[in-house]
């Protein structure tokens, strides 16, 4: 495991979980709006953390957080990643991945043996227009199939799409939803501007605003369990 980040605390990254967060490095994906390049491209400035330590440290938190976030970079890319969650498992923790959904061999490893309690996939845009966001060529089945995994399931799980109005339009958010149709949880998530973004040139790229929000998550209540806008 290449693991360049780490954070003690968060309150809103596990929904209803206290919890740390464990940032793996590399990504094969190049999202434009990605706020986090250093750990997309697995920069060398980035100085890589000890996994001891790590595990020392959350033996201190036991009774104090609920669980452990993971996320990245893209943490499926890494084939340690299953005997890394048995050991936080171990000590008695939830675990939560983030993942871009282009290993689903890898996701349905970690549901099978019970290694996470909850999943939230990101949806990049409509299957049409995918690469318009990743920028890299993804293999469509993988994401469709990643999908299906999660769906079929029985674990907590979460689709989101951050919302930016260059690469996905209100169509392709109605076509996500005709796809993901019956999903427990979506959330859109609004487009955040920062110095450490994948592409300097979308720092003049307008969000859409929360009225428009508001719109497009009427358009889709119909297709989901639950819908959340996050700003």
């Amino acid at each position: 495991m290449i693991i360049k980040g780490f954070q003690p605390l968060t309150l809103i990254d596990f929904p209803g979980q206290l919890a740390s967060i464990i940032f793996t490095a590399g990504c094969n994906l190049r999202c434009p709006y990605c706020y986090n390049k250093p750990l997309a491209v697995n920069s060398p400035e980035l100085i890589q953390l000890d996994e001891e330590k790590i595990f020392s440290f959350l033996k201190t938190r036991k009774g104090l957080i609920d669980g452990v976030v993971i996320t990245g970079g893209e943490p499926t890319l890494h084939n340690g990643l299953p005997s890394f969650i048995k050991k936080i498992k171990e000590l008695g923790f939830l675990v939560k991945l983030d993942t871009n959904g282009t290993n689903p061999e890898m996701i349905k490893e970690l549901i099978d043996n019970n290694l996470i309690d909850y999943i939230a996939m990101d949806i990049k845009n409509s299957l049409k227009n995918y690469e318009k966001t990743t920028i890299i060529k993804v293999p469509i089945e993988n994401i469709k199939a990643s999908v299906k995994i999660i769906m079929d399931s029985s674990i907590n799980y979460e689709f989101r799409t951050t919302s930016l109005p260059k690469l996905i339009s209100k169509e392709d958010f109605l076509e996500i939803g005709e796809w993901l149709k019956g999903a427990k949880k979506y959330c859109l998530q609004q487009f955040k501007k920062a110095d450490s973004i994948i592409d300097l040139s979308y720092l003049n790229e307008n969000s859409y605003s929360e009225e428009e929000l508001k719109n497009i998550k009427n358009l889709l209540t119909p297709y989901f369990e639950d819908i959340e806008i996050r700003i």
